[in-house]
């Protein structure tokens, strides 16, 4: 699967599901779906498909039961949980997908941790990115942060010139997330 074509590939997976023989698709399908949904940190949808799975194929397959626990773990916020739940041997159904997904949790670890810290210990910084100390240090380093001992001293990130048309996009983004919550809470 070309992770360029994700929008392409999920449809494919939602037709596949649909189309489904007797309705229910096969466990690989649905895992590739959840991790997709995953990967487009789609909570609400890959809830969604977690419920409508049937109760056979979650307990016969656990690579599926695993995909969801690192669903979970996105849910709940907990990025050192979401990183050790990742570091899993995937089948190569979904290791592309699951691989790219922990690319995009550690961007946007590091993204959050830019805004939210003045300074903050290596052990932590490590943790919620999932990278080892070393690791951990040679990436603060190479994003021009201040590595004293076992303090980093993130600097924010600086955008790409962003224009008013790019704010507007941001804007109708946040405003249709806002809206899958509420039908989601209100469902």
């Amino acid at each position: 699967m070309v992770l360029n074509e994700v929008d392409k590939f999920l449809n494919e997976l939602e037709k596949a599901e649909l189309e489904a023989p007797g309705g229910i698709a096969t466990a690989q399908t649905y895992a590739q779906l959840l991790a997709v949904y995953l990967y487009q940190n789609d909570l609400c949808n890959a809830k969604y498909l977690w419920k409508r799975i049937p109760c056979d194929l979650k307990g016969s397959s656990s690579e599926l039961a695993q995909i969801w626990v690192v669903g979970q773990r996105m849910w709940q916020r907990d990025w050192p949980a979401v990183h050790v739940a990742l570091n899993t041997e995937w089948s190569e159904d979904v290791a592309d997908i699951m691989a790219a997904l922990k690319d995009n949790v550690r961007e946007r670890a590091i993204t959050l941790i830019s805004k939210a810290y003045s300074s903050l210990d290596l052990i932590v910084f490590a943790s919620m990115t999932g990278l080892t100390l070393e690791e951990a240090r040679r990436v603060a380093i190479e994003r021009g942060w201040t590595v004293d001992g076992t303090m980093v001293q993130p600097s924010k990130i600086e955008k790409e010139e962003s224009n008013l048309a790019s704010e507007v996009c941001l804007t109708e983004d946040q405003l249709y997330k806002l809206t899958q919550f509420v039908s989601f809470l209100e469902n």
